[in-house]
This record gives C-alpha cells, sequence and structure tokens, in this order.
C-alpha cells in the first residue's frame, strides 16, 4: 500500500510505530496496514486489541488475509469504541430491528392494497356480493360459472346465460 515510499529511504514511520514511539523497521508488519496518514485507524485498534495481539494475529495470517483482517479489526475496533458493551453486535442488533420493522411496514402495505383492490373490484357493477355471479352455482351447474381476477379488474363469462343475468340486476 504505502510500503513504496517506506523503502525509498527516509519516510515516515507508519502509524502503528508513530503510536508506540517505536522506530519502524523496512519489513514492520504494521506499516502495510496502517499508514502514517491515517493514525487514528491504528489508535482504535490498539486501544481495543492491544499492539501486541495485533501484531501477533497479523504473523500468523497468510499476506493475502492480512488486509481484510485489519479492516474487520478497524470496524470491531470502531464499533466497541462507540458501543464499549455490544460493538458491532450492537449495530448489527440494530439494523436486524430495522429489518422486521421495515418488513412489517411492507406486509401492512401490501395488505392495504390488496384491500383496496378489493374495495375498487366490489364497487363494479355486476361485482356486488349479492349478484348472480357470486352466489353458489346450483346443483346444476356445477360448472364454473366465472373466473374472475382481482388485479386487472377483468370478468370471462364461460356460462351462456350469466351475460343476460349480469345485465338484468
Amino acid at each position: 500500500m504505502k510500503e513504496s515510499s517506506r523503502k525509498q529511504g527516509a519516510a515516515s514511520p507508519c502509524a502503528a510505530c508513530k503510536l508506540l514511539r517505536r522506530r519502524c523497521a523496512q519489513d514492520c508488519v504494521f506499516a502495510p496496514y496502517f499508514p502514517a496518514d491515517e493514525p487514528q485507524k491504528f489508535a482504535s485498534v490498539h486501544k481495543v486489541f492491544g499492539a501486541s495481539n495485533v501484531n501477533k494475529m497479523l504473523q500468523e495470517l497468510p499476506e493475502h488475509q492480512r488486509g481484510d483482517a485489519v479492516s474487520s479489526m478497524v470496524y470491531e475496533a470502531n464499533a466497541r469504541v462507540r458501543d464499549p458493551v455490544y460493538g458491532c453486535v450492537g449495530a448489527i442488533s440494530s439494523l436486524q430491528q430495522q429489518i422486521d420493522t421495515l418488513q412489517a411496514q411492507l406486509a401492512l402495505a401490501q395488505a392495504e392494497v390488496v384491500h383496496m383492490r378489493m374495495r375498487q373490484y366490489s364497487s363494479i357493477p355486476g361485482t356486488a356480493t349479492n349478484s348472480p355471479e357470486n352466489a353458489l352455482p346450483s346443483s346444476s351447474h356445477t360448472h364454473s360459472q366465472s373466473t374472475k381476477s382481482l388485479f386487472n379488474m377483468d370478468m370471462v363469462v364461460d356460462h351462456p346465460n350469466m351475460e343476460e343475468s349480469l345485465w338484468s340486476c
């Protein structure tokens, strides 16, 4: 990351070495992940985890995983600074509560849409609840008399006499 400027000679020490007041070696494990221009990043990680523990964790990981590990530690450390008891679990819990609330609001809105469509459908002439097409079929007419769609508001008449009975209401 910022390692190229360090190899050219007298570059400033990384944020970790600066905070710990030590000389920043050429092979400093902190330097690629805690550049000098981001001192707060290491300060919060050091406050929560400690420099020695961070050093051990980074050295135990393969180099290709260290960047992600540092990002995770920084996130957790910042969450712990904001909420010392719950840390990032508190943030996750808060987000989950928001999701639950929004899902409940969405379900209510969807139910309201269906209710309004039902009300709009029932206000169309010939579709009231006491109209002949909504009555139970007689024993001689066991075949479906009509098919209705609440969403398209259209009606398909299957029975030949049904059309006459609809207009006689």
